[in-house]
């Protein structure tokens, strides 16, 4: 049996984080890095990428690799499948946290809105689970962390686009994790509360918005960045060896009111 803080070494492993230059994404690379694992991060923005993989990599001393993907697009989700396995020649983990949010009353919205934050938050989780399961299923072993949201659980107006797309993502989460719970892969979500990251910052002085905050949230305050690192650690290691298909939420006490 191992000790209790050894499950959580990610040594040897190879990462994958969509959307990982900035935010969420980049602050759960950093904290896999921290625990030992290689990562390669993407965002539709290559430069980003790079920039944000050279950061980590200077901080934990582990490598960590940015390319330009977009999730939606499926080429570009087959070139970031093959990047890893060119690098490292097996996928451990992969974090699907790439993601976007189109705000608005439904009247306001066009369809093309809709269709395009279905595109890449259904979609593009779609494409990136489908393509690192085979080799997961091929080493017999696997992490598979869909970043879904609280969003996915409770509802808010004028987010028609996201909550739909979110409450997608916890379904397909649910589904995946019976899907695979044979092969020795696990599937399961992250659903964060509100968290400061660069989506949110547009809203974040609004007064709606701070009154929401400090109405809804048990915590009164913003999710800060480190603070999804836990999360993500312990969903990619050995200590949730006996999770899949499960929700983890992290939201400050949100949904328990």
């Amino acid at each position: 049996m191992l000790p209790g803080i050894r499950l959580f070494d990610l040594t040897g492993r190879a990462a994958i984080v969509t959307g990982g230059s900035k935010g969420l994404g980049e602050a759960m690379a950093a904290g896999l890095a921290s625990a030992g694992a290689q990562v390669l991060i993407t965002s539709r923005h290559g430069d980003e990428a790079q920039a944000a993989a050279q950061r980590i990599a200077d901080d934990y001393g582990t490598t960590c690799i940015g390319m330009q993907a977009d999730v939606s697009v499926p080429d570009d989700v087959t070139a970031m499948r093959d990047r890893a396995l060119a690098e490292w020649g097996h996928v451990d983990v992969l974090i699907n946290n790439a993601g976007i949010n189109i705000r608005g009353a439904i009247e306001d919205l066009a369809y093309e809105d809709f269709q395009r934050v279905q595109d890449v938050n259904v979609n593009g989780i779609w494409l990136c689970c489908r393509s690192v399961i085979p080799s997961m299923k091929a080493a017999g072993s696997g992490r598979i962390i869909n970043m879904a949201s609280t969003l996915g659980v409770v509802g808010l107006s004028n987010r028609t686009p996201y909550t739909a797309s979110k409450g997608a993502v916890v379904q397909m989460t649910r589904a995946l994790g019976l899907e695979l719970a044979s092969s020795g892969v696990t599937c399961n979500a992250i659903c964060p509360g509100p968290f400061l990251t660069p989506m949110n910052i547009p809203v974040a002085e609004d007064e709606q918005t701070k009154k929401f905050i400090v109405g809804a949230v048990a915590l009164e305050r913003w999710g800060e960045m480190h603070e999804i690192q836990g999360a993500a650690i312990f969903l990619a290691s050995d200590a949730s060896s006996y999770m899949t298909g499960s929700l983890l939420t992290v939201d400050g006490g949100w949904t328990a009111r």
